[in-house]
């Protein structure tokens, strides 16, 4: 069994419950061992590296400090926006007149010797896709998906370390070995919007409103991601770009771990289909039922 230590995120025990439940679930079945990391806090997403880069780089050090406490030195995130600030703070602290500055704002100080990685790495880099498909019990056989991967899961690439920035390919990869047609999509790396949604959502609409029509001309029955932001962009707000566009989008937009979950046979209550907003029915209806179990 892998062992990492796991950094859940703020959106993980909020708005992104089915997503932190199906990771949790997917990783357990796939023989990779999350342990939490004791007293986590807030990396400070998004907004904090916008007013101090000393203290966002302390927010996210401190909780690399509890990695180290723990005596591990790898740490996994499913949210993109945690990652970034786990990245980009072991970055800065390899330089020590900044590991100074920020180690001062802390109790326990940041050596700076523990690498960050998404869960979708993980289970890219260490757990055998053959032994992925060999455990799949639910095949999506029959639905086509858009894989959206955000604009910063793989960006900057020379931060980030994993998968193409331009055309990344592990949830593509994934989608496929669990027998999902995954539909060409051009627009994988582009914007949603962010975090605009408050403060300007005339944007969010827009870029937003792009995303799910590009996807609609290839023809997705729906979309995964592995971003809490970009999937409530997508999910949730896609009544208010259906309103601002005069649109009739109904795509459904899953996290990846919940279709893996579903796929490995996984109990539907940890993988929480319910608490999307579109409704994913008639996208998991396309699914043909193994032959067994007709």
């Amino acid at each position: 069994m892998f062992k990492i230590a796991y950094y859940p995120g703020c959106s993980g025990q909020g708005t992104s419950l089915e997503y932190d439940s199906s990771t949790r679930a997917v990783c357990k079945a796939l023989d990779v061992e999350l342990v939490d990391i004791p007293d986590w806090s807030c990396c400070g997403s998004t907004p904090a590296h916008t007013v101090n880069h000393v203290l966002s780089a302390a927010l996210s050090a401190r909780n690399l400090a509890q990695v180290e406490v723990m005596g591990m030195d790898k740490v996994t995130t499913p949210c993109p926006s945690c990652l970034t600030n786990l990245r980009t703070a072991a970055h800065k602290m390899e330089d020590p007149g900044f590991r100074t500055k920020a180690n001062a704002l802390l109790d326990v100080p940041c050596n700076g010797n523990v690498d960050a990685q998404s869960v979708l790495q993980v289970l890219t880099e260490h757990v055998d896709l053959e032994l992925i498909k060999s455990k799949v019990v639910k095949p999506l056989t029959g639905i086509k998906i858009a894989c959206y991967y955000g604009c910063i899961m793989n960006r900057p690439p020379e931060l980030m370390r994993f998968d193409h920035h331009e055309n990344p390919m592990a949830m593509d990869n994934l989608m496929t070995a669990l027998g999902a047609e995954v539909v060409p999509f051009a627009l994988k790396v582009e914007c949603c919007g962010a975090s605009y949604g408050i403060p300007r959502n005339d944007i969010v609409t827009r870029l937003s409103g792009k995303l799910l029509d590009a996807g609609r001309d290839v023809g997705a029955d729906a979309f995964v991601t592995a971003c809490p932001l970009c999937q409530m962009n997508l999910d949730l707000r896609q009544g208010q770009i259906n309103h601002a566009l005069h649109e009739k989008f109904k795509i459904p937009v899953f996290y990846y771990t919940q279709l893996l979950g579903y796929a490995l046979g996984l109990d539907r209550a940890v993988l929480g289909f319910e608490k999307l907003c579109v409704d994913p029915r008639l996208a998991l209806g396309k699914i043909k039922q193994p032959a067994q179990a007709r």
